[in-house]
């Protein structure tokens, strides 16, 4: 099963789409609950994920708050997927028991909405955990340099590789490949691939030294094939590959350091250089 829904052009990652339908559904049941009540329980179910959400990134930066000294601006730069859910959850209930022991004409539309919300969360995500392919394989699919020489992409075992999906027009890949060209020094144990989608060698090139980039192992897949047999055409798209050659995690979307620096941890035992 692919991590993301597929419409024309655009991709949504399951994880955003049971997010929203979770919200979705507590809230329709809290309002009707509510509604013979003659309460209206959205106000307060909006300022509880308000605040789930806050803490969920409080949580998840502080273990990695010195990855984002060097540019703060990313700590409210909710596109790098940096959430610690556990801790959102907690503090959503601590919020909702709270607010339920002040104003008890809220209990039941309010439990209602939360509980619902919740509920619909964690079964959505042990459904999405279930799906996942375990110990799929990075596909035989052979691939060239920028020098034309050919790249097997089963043989990347040996040790942990990050597998990049990007393409030079895609803005987020642009904006996150700084992050991994860096993160090729900072992590010496990882291996870094950068499989270029649909573009050429020249493309791929002119881009590359424009920007000032050096990639250790950028290869040219022409007609996205790699995308097209992972069923990711999302980018960019990233596949944490462990040891044994087995994709053991992947994420949609641009990463900052921090994101990157959580992926990498079951799958790098060696502490980072300091940069």
């Amino acid at each position: 099963m692919s991590s993301s829904l597929q419409l024309g052009p655009f991709a949504l990652p399951w994880a955003l789409l049971l997010m929203a339908l979770a919200v979705l559904a507590g809230n329709t049941l809290g309002r009707r609950i509510g509604r013979a009540q003659g309460i209206d329980p959205e106000p307060q179910a909006f300022r509880v994920l308000l605040l789930a959400l806050l803490a969920a990134r409080l949580a998840f930066v502080g273990p990695y708050l010195g990855l984002y000294l060097d540019e703060p601006w990313r700590l409210i730069d909710i596109r790098d997927g940096g959430w610690n859910a556990q801790a959102g959850l907690i503090a959503g209930w601590i919020a909702t028991g709270l607010w339920v022991r002040r104003h008890a004409p809220l209990r039941r539309p309010l439990l209602a909405a939360v509980g619902t919300a919740s509920l619909v969360w964690l079964i959505g995500n042990g459904l999405l955990l279930w799906q996942q392919p375990a110990g799929q394989s990075l596909p035989a699919l052979t691939l060239d340099d920028l020098q034309g020489r050919p790249v097997a992409l089963a043989e990347l075992s040996g040790q942990p590789t990050v597998v990049n999906l990007w393409a030079t027009w895609c803005p987020p890949c642009r904006r996150e490949m700084p992050v991994l060209a860096a993160a090729q020094t900072r992590y010496p144990g990882v291996r870094f691939v950068f499989v270029n989608q649909g573009e050429s060698a020249t493309t791929i090139g002119a881009y590359l030294a424009g920007q000032g980039l050096h990639l250790d192992q950028p290869l040219v897949d022409p007609r996205s094939e790699l995308g097209a047999q992972l069923g990711q055409r999302a980018l960019p798209t990233t596949l944490f590959v462990d040891a044994q050659g087995r994709i053991v995690d992947r994420r949609i979307g641009e990463l900052s350091p921090a994101t990157l620096a959580q992926r990498l941890q079951p799958l790098s035992p060696s502490p980072p250089l300091t940069p």
